[in-house]
């Protein structure tokens, strides 16, 4: 873990998850991002984030353009 992200291990390959790419996990704790879960070769879910990934979106994230309201200012209501 560093300030630009985590490293996930599958299998032989680990996989940088940058919050610049994934905001959501920005705030999370270690045992947060700890507890992923792989229900099939290209999925992964984080059941305490209520997070769901394509591995292939980590692979290559400019492939899936994200849209996330993670940093976005709170409503004003008018």
């Amino acid at each position: 873990m560093s300030r630009h992200g985590f490293w996930l291990l599958l299998g032989d390959e680990e996989l940088l998850v940058r919050f610049e790419d994934f905001p959501w996990f920005r705030q999370a704790t270690i045992d947060a991002l700890t507890n992923v879960e792989r229900p099939s070769a290209d999925h992964l879910y984080w059941p305490q984030l209520d997070v769901d990934l394509s591995v292939r979106s980590i692979r290559r994230p400019a492939d899936f353009p994200l849209v996330s309201r993670a940093d976005a200012a709170p409503a004003t209501g008018t």
